[in-house]
């Protein structure tokens, strides 16, 4: 017999940047767990797909909003819908991210900063605080509990030369997910966050072709590979399921042992 908890029917999770990479991952094992999944992309193809691929993956409704979550009203209007069509948001994924370095610190304009910040820092700040409002609106109404993730990275926690912009972002996700987790804790609402290492997405697609960095970096990984998105779906079903319902305020490595090494 299954665990129980990992069943996820009749739960309800957004997951933003959920039609491609990591997202992705998250979503289609969440669909085969039997979640209703919402996806929130900004490329209608890639979303259309997303949903093909995952809805016949479990006994849940998958579908998919046109977000760009840099745009506040835009996060606003969506989770709007999202909690009127399916009545209620159990967990949301802040996921949706970008990343864009320098050549070097001291020649890093403002317009990369700004570039990293927009979807990493205020595109998760806008998804997490909407899904914390239904949150805390169903927990007041008596129905507490709910699951706030946000996708930050080991650049958040360890030194990221060239890319001071967007360790930043992450760095200040994992410091927003603990204050989540100490202030909503009251109404059963958890907040941690996951932390990738070196995974095979369009983010990463130039140094999977640098053979310097599959020789200097990749082989530093004890388990020997690229991560890939499949290896984040367990981490989403935990993190959305009563199985998590007591874990809170922490963060959550998954990097095939390379902070380790």
């Amino acid at each position: 017999m299954t665990y129980k908890p990992f069943d996820l029917s009749g739960k309800v999770c957004v997951v933003t940047g959920g039609n491609k990479g990591i997202g992705l991952g998250m979503v289609e094992a969440l669909a085969a767990s039997n979640a209703n999944v919402v996806i929130w992309g900004r490329k209608a193809d890639d979303n259309a797909a997303a949903v093909k691929k995952a809805s016949s993956l479990g006994t849940g409704t998958v579908k998919a909003w046109a977000v760009d979550v840099g745009e506040e009203d835009q996060v606003v209007k969506a989770m709007k819908e999202a909690g009127e069509e399916f009545k209620r948001i159990d967990c949301c994924i802040a996921n949706a991210g970008v990343g864009r370095g320098a050549a070097s610190f001291e020649t890093m304009t403002l317009e990369t900063w700004r570039y990293n910040q927009r979807i990493n820092a205020e595109g998760a700040f806008f998804t997490l605080r909407e899904a914390a409002k239904s949150m805390v609106a169903r927990a007041k109404a008596g129905d507490p509990g709910g699951s706030l993730v946000g996708t930050a990275s080991l650049a958040g926690i360890e030194g990221a030369g060239r890319n001071q912009a967007y360790a930043h972002t992450k760095g200040g996700l994992i410091a927003m997910m603990n204050a989540c987790a100490v202030e909503y804790g009251r109404y059963g609402i958890r907040a941690n966050s996951v932390l990738p290492g070196w995974i095979a997405t369009d983010m990463t697609e130039g140094a999977q072709g640098n053979d310097a960095f599959a020789t200097k970096v990749i082989t530093r990984v004890p388990i020997r590979r690229w991560g890939e998105p499949a290896d984040f779906g367990g981490i989403a079903v935990y993190l959305a399921s009563d199985a998590s319902k007591y874990h809170s305020g922490d963060t959550l490595v998954i990097d095939g042992g390379y902070a380790k090494f």
